[in-house]
C-alpha cells in the first residue's frame, strides 16, 4: 500500500523508539539498574510497526514476553512502559507486572505473556467478544517459532476456524525457540500447518517494513469482514539473544554482526524511502536523534521514580464486579 509522507515518518519514528528503547534496557539491566527478567526485541522493530500500523484501537492483542516493541508502537504511554519494567509504582501496572507481563487494556493489549503458546487461547476469547459485541474488533496472537509446536496454538486454530473467530495469528519466528534453531524443531511449514486447520496463510520477509505491512493489512481486513483466521508467517531476527545475558553460544561466529549490517530493518527502511525520493536522510537522522533524545529522558526518570512496595502487592488482587 502506498503511504504518505506522515505515514511514513510515523512508522520510522515507531521502528527508532522500539530501537532505543531495547538499547537502552539491554544497558541498564545489564548493569544492575533493572529488576527482574527482560527479553529483547531489537531487530523486529518492522514486526510491531507494521502490524499495529494496520490495526485500530478497538482491535484486542496478546503477545508475547518480548513485547516491548509493540507496547510502543501500539501508543502506550512511553513513560509508564519503561516505569513498569522497572518496578516503579508509577508504571502502567504499578510496576507489579514488569517486563514479561506488561499489560495496558485500555489499549487493547491483553498483556505481555510468560507461557509458551498462550496468547492462542487468549485472541480466541477476545475474538469470540468481539465478534458478540458486534463492534468490528478483531483480535491478534502473537507467538514465536517455539510456541508455534505448543498445543494450545493448534486448540486455537482449531476453535478460531470452527467458530470462524475474527483473529489473526501471528508466528514472530526468529529462528530460535531460546537456544533450538527453528529449522530444527519445526517440522514442515508454518503456512502448511494453518491450511491443515482450513486458514489460509502467509509468510513475510519481516525486515521489510513494507512487506509486513501490507500482510497485515490484507489478514486484517479479512477478518473484519467476517471471512474468518489468517496465519502470519514472519521471518526475523533478534539482535540479543533470548534473555538479556544469554551466551548465545548456538549462533554461528559473526552471525549478528551479519544480521545488523545487512538486515536491519530500520537501513532497509530508509534506502527504500531515501532511494524513492519519499523522505531525506536528514529527515531521518533527525527523528533517530530525538527519538533516542526521548528515550533516554525517559530513563531517567524511570530510574528515579518511587518503586513499588511490599504494600502494593495486596492491591489489584481482586477485582469488584
Amino acid at each position: 500500500m502506498q503511504l504518505n509522507r506522515t505515514e511514513l515518518l510515523h512508522a520510522y519514528r515507531t521502528m527508532a523508539a522500539c530501537r532505543h528503547f531495547e538499547e537502552s534496557v539491554y544497558v541498564n539491566f545489564s548493569d544492575g539498574k533493572i529488576p527482574g527478567f527482560v527479553h529483547l526485541s531489537a531487530g523486529q522493530e518492522a514486526t510491531a510497526a507494521g502490524v499495529y500500523m494496520a490495526l485500530e484501537e478497538r482491535d484486542w492483542i496478546a503477545t508475547t514476553h518480548r513485547a516491548h516493541g509493540q507496547c510502543i508502537a501500539r501508543g502506550m504511554d512511553l513513560q509508564e512502559t519503561m516505569d513498569e519494567i522497572y518496578g516503579a509504582a508509577t508504571g502502567v501496572c504499578g510496576g507489579k507486572g514488569g517486563s514479561m507481563h506488561i499489560a495496558d487494556l485500555d489499549k487493547g493489549m491483553l498483556g505481555a505473556n510468560g507461557i509458551i503458546g498462550a496468547t492462542g487461547p487468549l485472541a480466541v476469547g477476545a475474538g469470540l467478544s468481539a465478534r458478540a459485541k458486534g463492534e468490528g474488533g478483531i483480535a491478534v496472537a502473537f507467538f514465536g517459532d517455539g510456541g508455534s509446536n505448543a498445543g494450545m496454538i493448534f486448540e486455537a486454530y482449531n476453535m478460531a476456524n470452527i467458530w470462524n473467530l475474527p483473529v489473526v495469528f501471528i508466528c514472530e519466528d526468529n529462528g530460535y525457540a531460546e537456544a533450538t534453531s527453528s529449522s530444527y524443531s519445526v517440522a514442515g511449514t508454518q503456512v502448511a500447518r494453518a491450511k491443515g486447520f482450513g486458514m489460509p496463510g502467509v509468510e513475510v520477509d519481516g525486515f521489510d517494513f513494507f512487506a509486513v505491512l501490507d500482510a497485515a493489512k490484507e489478514v486484517v481486513e479479512r477478518a473484519r469482514r467476517g471471512d474468518g483466521p489468517s496465519l502470519m508467517h514472519i521471518k526475523t531476527a533478534r539482535f540479543y539473544g533470548h534473555f538479556v545475558g544469554d551466551a548465545q553460544t548456538y549462533r554461528a561466529e559473526g552471525e549478528v554482526e551479519k544480521l545488523r549490517a545487512e538486515k536491519d530493518c530500520l537501513k532497509l527502511f530508509r534506502e527504500k524511502v531515501v532511494g524513492a525520493a519519499l523522505l531525506s536522510d536528514e529527515e531521518l537522522d533527525t527523528i533517530f536523534e530525538e527519538e533516542r533524545q526521548r528515550i533516554e529522558n525517559t530513563t531517567l526518570a524511570s530510574q528515579a521514580a518511587p518503586r513499588a512496595t511490599k504494600a502494593d502487592l495486596m492491591t489489584d488482587v481482586y477485582s469488584s464486579y
